[in-house]
């Protein structure tokens, strides 16, 4: 008996023993105001990879794989400020934190940058498809400058265009197959229901894919997610659109377990700062969510955000000189109204469906649906008569000039500015009139208004695993499908008060659709190309990462496929025979490894080191030389490899937050497919040397190296101070081939090598600088200041001038006063005058009762600096003869095309929150 009592005895005393020396860090954390608990805050120890969320109760709690010594410990939540501890770990012993105490951010300057980079991001043209505006909540000081300091000026980030980073919702992969890139304005004006995200730099592991080189964000809209309450609010800008009102409400987490998520918005304008930009735009948000029991969660989510916006066009430096920054040739008053002919129309509702199954209390599965429909629409004038682009280079000035300069030039050239000067827009009246005087006489229609249209239904499913295999080994992996099938096609808009437009190609007279020879369309009607894309593509991914008291480290990879074919719906007069039916299927093979590793040589230093190599299906958009016409597939078409380094030096204490990252990427393999006329060709058994011609780049290599630094110091409670700096490179590594096809000659012609290697790539400065300040005073005012500056933007070249067709005649044959010298200076790249940007911002916030008033504003360029944000050569002068022609002349026809920034604008925001 006595031996049975010791036995117990020393049992128990062995067991409180053992818990006596478990190390464990814990807290609860509460709000300020309102003394609650705090549910999903972030806790981390930071150097580490360790990070807790809060639980119902708002408590945490470390007990594994905690280092020893001199810590800090972060806390951070969207809406709230971040709170940092200089704690100690003593080995064996319990560090209690207690209450931990969080303030509530009543600036809420997370809806200022959300709002600004909604504003930049609404369009995806070339021009835009910048990254730098992606909704990112994270809190490194050089991704928030790249972010919303640098995104008027279309600044890549490393260089790279927006395909090469991942947008997610919910898990789900939302970029376009078409060009690989984000789709924003889908969930655009919705800020409020946006926050919930999840964002990691570069290649760095994640826990949902395998990711881009440029990063993944994941925009968490889980029902049970959102804080308890009402939030509506009223913008006014003069960038996009002029006015925004936004009404959100959430439920929080029921005792019946139901959780719902609600918000709708409008934005809307006349124009925004650039002339006759109409702007409407509709946004819908519904997330329910519905808790099973402890390990089972389903919720459903719908997003629906129709909008409409009229385009701005590009410009040559002579309409610059006339009209200014704020002109734009694609609209014109009818009846006293604006309108654009250039509008774009996105209506793409999404609906998802996400069940969450908490397998145990180390491992999860995330299983998700997704079904994407609807439209995007582009308008656009056609005619068969007189150019109505007011910028036609036939309109201008300089075409008075273009020849002679005799004392009736110089009589024309007055008139036409004079002309221009006073109106310059487009005549919709005479437009109705021509059409009216055609059908007098029994002809077809001038001019007719159409879209380009591209319905797509896409399906997508996938499903998330993330388990703890051991204490510190944890495992990420997902299975990836998709399937979309695109219906593209023209639309006839408005027969702009004509009888019927002949659908025919009226420059080579030949029919769109032989099947319907001399067919006369009416509004509604498909005519000009008619086809479908199906597309599909399976992945898996599969990531473990390790987490030690020195070093943290990642191996990760994936593989899948992707298939693309084209089915032609109508058979085009100038390619019968390959334009009608299915074309060949396309199948490319999509795998890559990438590792990394962190070393914490103490709490406050690290080192971050990540590599990734990859291979991936061309986009649609880059997979057929000219889909609307045939089922020709580019040339040597291959996988696009891609390849990228970086390394981070992080230092961060209470006081000061510093990164230094170097990078290299290399992109392989690349197609880039170009539509333009050209004169001066060089084309065999083509007595013509004019044509509109389809251009493909094939094995395009592209180079990006350069370092990114960013840091923020808080100087006092009040004042901090910030600073990022961006040194880059972009450049062509190599010289791809180039061939032309047109329907104006039969085949393709093989122009052989561009020579583009080392040419600069265009896409916004690859040089920017950033300092600043921001006080917060504790009566919730608050104001901040920044100066950028950027260098190095280059306009983008003509491929076609690099080639061997620059030096020959029409007849093939070298141009017989052809000059290197004056060639070379010819084809030099243009870089864009630096410049620099002063921004301000702030705003206030009053707490009455239980509800908050706040309001903040921005002003963006200050002192309304002028300056070009891109641009490109115009192919129309191909070879040396007519280039050297145009560039003689006092005012080119055929000069580059430029975008230019914004000058001072605004935006401002008043808000209520309940």
């Amino acid at each position: 008996m006595k031996k049975t009592v010791l036995t117990l005895l020393f049992g128990l005393f062995s067991i409180v023993f053992m818990h006596a020396q478990q190390t464990v860090v814990k807290g609860v954390i509460i709000d300020s105001e309102t003394t609650e608990p705090v549910s999903d805050v972030s806790v981390s120890i930071q150097g580490t990879t360790l990070t807790k969320k809060t639980d119902d109760q708002g408590q945490f709690n470390f007990s594994e794989g905690l280092p020893l010594g001199d810590q800090m410990l972060i806390v951070s939540k969207n809406g709230f400020f971040p709170k940092r501890f200089a704690i100690i770990i003593e080995e064996g012993k319990v560090l209690d934190m207690a209450t931990v105490v969080i303030k509530e951010d009543a600036g809420e300057i997370n809806d200022f940058t959300i709002s600004l980079s909604d504003d930049e991001l609404n369009d995806d043209d070339a021009v835009a498809s910048n990254t730098s505006g992606v909704l990112q909540a994270s809190r490194d000081v050089f991704a928030r400058a790249a972010a919303f300091d640098f995104s008027g000026t279309f600044f890549r980030v490393r260089g790279l265009d927006s395909e090469n980073g991942q947008m997610m919702l919910n898990g789900i992969r939302m970029n376009k197959a078409f060009n690989g890139r984000p789709q924003w304005s889908n969930w655009g004006g919705i800020n409020d229901v946006m926050r919930n995200q999840d964002f990691t730099n570069g290649s760095k592991a994640n826990e949902y894919s395998f990711g881009g080189i440029l990063g993944t964000t994941n925009i968490n809209t889980r029902a049970s997610s959102y804080r308890k309450g009402a939030r509506v609010s009223y913008a006014s800008s003069n960038r996009s659109y002029r006015n925004r009102v936004m009404a959100t409400y959430a439920s929080g987490v029921r005792e019946d377990g139901w959780s719902f998520a609600l918000s709708a918005g409008r934005r809307w304008g006349e124009e925004g700062y650039m002339d006759g930009t109409v702007y409407d735009a509709n946004s819908v948000f519904a997330s329910v969510e519905k808790k099973i029991n402890d390990k089972h969660s389903i919720n459903f989510t719908s997003i629906y955000t129709p909008n409409r916006r009229g385009k701005s066009a590009p410009m040559t430096q002579e309409v610059f000189e006339l009209k200014g920054r704020q002109y734009n040739s694609y609209w014109g008053y009818q009846d006293g109204e604006i309108r654009n002919s250039r509008i774009r129309e996105i209506e793409e509702p999404i609906l998802m469906l996400n069940h969450y199954w908490n397998i145990s209390d180390k491992t999860t599965l995330n299983t998700n649906i997704a079904h994407q429909f609807g439209h995007i629409g582009n308008s656009r004038l056609d005619f068969n008569g007189a150019n109505p682009d007011p910028t036609y280079y036939r309109n201008l000035p300089s075409y008075a000039l273009a020849f002679d300069q005799s004392t009736t030039s110089l009589a024309n050239a007055y008139l036409l500015e004079q002309e221009f000067l006073s109106d310059g827009q487009i005549d919709w009246n005479q437009m109705y009139a021509d059409n009216a005087s055609a059908n007098s006489q029994n002809f077809s229609d001038v001019y007719l208004l159409y879209e380009d249209r591209n319905d797509d239904k896409q399906w997508s499913f996938n499903t998330i695993l993330n388990t703890e295999l051991a204490e510190n080994i944890s495992l990420n992996a997902s299975l990836n499908y998709s399937t979309l099938k695109s219906h593209n096609y023209a639309k006839a808009l408005d027969l702009l008060g004509g009888t019927g437009y002949l659908d025919i190609d009226y420059f080579d007279n030949f029919d769109n659709n032989t099947q319907t020879p001399s067919r006369v369309i009416q509004e509604g009607d498909t005519f000009r190309y008619n086809y479908n894309i199906m597309s599909s593509t399976y992945d898996a991914f599969a990531q473990a990462q390790f987490k030690y008291s020195k070093i943290d480290f990642y191996v990760g990879g994936q593989f899948g496929q992707t298939s693309h074919q084209r089915e032609g719906l109508y058979e085009n007069g100038a390619f019968v025979g390959n334009s009608l039916g299915k074309g060949d299927k396309l199948e490319f093979d999509k795998f890559g490894g990438k590792a990394g590793f962190t070393y914490k040589i103490s709490g406050k230093h690290l080192i971050d080191v990540n590599g990734v190599y990859s291979q991936d299906a061309p986009t649609i958009r880059n997979s057929f030389s000219n889909s609307r016409q045939n089922n020709d597939i580019v040339n040597n078409l291959s996988e696009v490899k891609t390849t990228s380094f970086d390394a981070s030096y992080i230092f961060r204490s209470s006081m000061l937050k510093t990164r230094l990252t170097g990078y290299y990427s290399t992109i392989e393999d690349a197609t880039e497919v170009a539509f333009y006329y050209a004169d001066g060709l060089s084309i065999q058994n083509f007595s013509d040397a004019q044509a509109f011609v389809q251009e493909a780049l094939t094995g395009v290599d592209k180079r990006n190296m350069g370092v990114e630094f960013g840091a923020e110091a808080q100087v006092t409670p009040t004042i901090k101070l910030k600073g990022a700096l961006a040194v880059g490179q972009s450049i062509y590594n190599n010289n791809p081939n180039l061939y032309l096809s047109s329907d104006d000659f039969n085949g393709t012609q093989d122009l052989g090598k561009a020579y583009l290697k080392d040419y600069n790539i265009a896409g916004g400065p690859q040089r920017a600088g950033s300092i600043g300040f921001e006080y917060r005073d504790p009566k919730y005012w608050w104001f901040g200041a920044t100066a950028n500056f950027f260098s190095h933007a280059y306009l983008d070249v003509a491929a076609i001038t690099r080639t061997a067709n620059f030096g020959l005649d029409q007849d093939g044959i070298q141009i017989s006063d052809y000059d290197e010298n004056i060639a070379r200076e010819l084809l030099q790249q243009e870089q864009f005058d630096d410049y620099m940007l002063v921004n301000l911002v702030g705003g206030k916030s009053w707490k009455i009762n239980d509800k908050y008033i706040g309001f903040f504003a921005s002003i963006n360029n200050v002192f309304g600096e002028t300056y070009k944000t891109g641009g490109y050569e115009q192919s129309r002068s191909a070879n040396y003869t007519n280039l050297l022609e145009d560039t003689q002349r006092s005012k080119r026809l055929f000069g580059p095309k430029y975008w230019f920034g914004r000058g001072t604008t605004y935006f401002m925001n008043l808000y209520l929150r309940f």
